[in-house]
């Protein structure tokens, strides 16, 4: 069980990704997603990294709020309307 409130640091170091913050400004800044690309089907993730944040965006769990924000940062630079799909 996860005892710790997720973070979106938390979160990069659960995908095994650096999770310092100017290391998730950067990956934020070079993976800009366009709209039609849901976050979960974005190229850069491996298999086990879909899954993960597939499974807790689905189960609508603590981690959940994360995926969102994390969403919504990839797809700020391309957002025309409207909200981003996962």
């Amino acid at each position: 069980m996860f005892d710790q409130q997720p973070t979106l640091e938390l979160f990069f170091d659960q995908l095994g990704l650096d999770s310092s913050p100017e290391a998730i400004d950067q990956f934020i800044e070079t993976h800009q997603l366009t709209m039609d690309i849901p976050l979960h089907k974005a190229e850069f993730w491996s298999k086990s990294q879909q899954d993960f944040i597939l499974s807790h965006w689905k189960k609508d769990d603590d981690w959940a709020m994360v995926v969102d924000i994390l969403n919504e940062q990839l797809h700020t630079e391309n957002k025309l309307s409207g909200s981003c799909n996962l």
